[in-house]
């Protein structure tokens, strides 16, 4: 079934309820500072790294703790990562022609704006030796990812993730996981029906295997492949 073409994301606010009262931030060793309350202290103590039951000084360096924010750790690992990768895009389907391949397209013309060469195009029918034969030319291109576009589905001509799942050497459940969740948001129940996936191949190819409606690249390409994108290929690189 596919994938709504929505032109609008919905994302969801996560309000956190924070405990008051009782639950007090750690003091310093002299009590309560005067003109600081009682926030400002548990704030300023957790900058230097103390609360949660541990100690705030490191004895082998005899310095403070570093304590890294959260989020710190994916910051750091995308700011080394490459800017610029080289891309192939690949359309699966039994209907698709350059004229109204509005999905590859949107694929290939985004990510050519965001700065990833896409070394190598094409629309191939929905068979796996086709598709694989189409990721092939792309690597030989010299495409460091491949996004494929159609077939994920569960009709009897939905065949592209078999044709990738059987390339992968190391799978990426979080990518089909994560697609599937914020399909939900959009379309519903419906978004159970994807068997969108991705992974790396023995060569060190990571590929994408997406639905084929536009609303569902523009999903995948906009929240989940372009943030992590050259962050994947450092990882499999390294």
């Amino acid at each position: 079934m596919a994938h709504g073409d929505h032109g609008h994301d919905h994302d969801h606010d996560h309000h956190h309820d924070h405990a008051h009262g009782e639950q007090r931030g750690p003091h310093l060793d002299k009590g309560h500072e005067p003109g600081r309350s009682d926030e400002e202290i548990r704030l300023a103590a957790g900058a230097a790294g103390l609360g949660s039951g541990q100690g705030g000084h490191d004895h082998a360096h005899g310095g403070l703790r570093h304590r890294p924010a959260a989020g710190e750790a994916p910051r750091i690992h995308r700011a080394s990562a490459p800017r610029r990768v080289q891309v192939g895009v690949i359309t699966a389907s039994d209907t698709r022609t350059d004229e109204n391949d509005t999905s590859g397209r949107y694929l290939a013309e985004t990510l050519q704006d965001r700065g990833h060469p896409v070394l190598h195009r094409a629309i191939v029918r929905d068979e796996p030796a086709l598709v694989q034969e189409a990721i092939a030319a792309a690597r030989a291109a010299g495409a460091e990812a491949v996004i494929v576009t159609g077939g994920t589905g569960i009709s009897r001509r939905d065949s592209t993730f078999e044709a990738i799942d059987g390339l992968l050497a190391k799978r990426i459940p979080g990518f089909g996981e994560l697609f599937r969740l914020l399909s939900f948001q959009e379309i519903g129940s419906a978004a159970m029906l994807s068997r969108a996936t991705a992974g790396v191949t023995a060569e060190g190819l990571v590929l994408f295997a997406v639905p084929g409606s536009t609303g569902a690249c523009r999903t995948a390409l906009e929240r989940l492949i372009l943030p992590e994108l050259g962050h994947l290929v450092r990882e499999v690189t390294k």
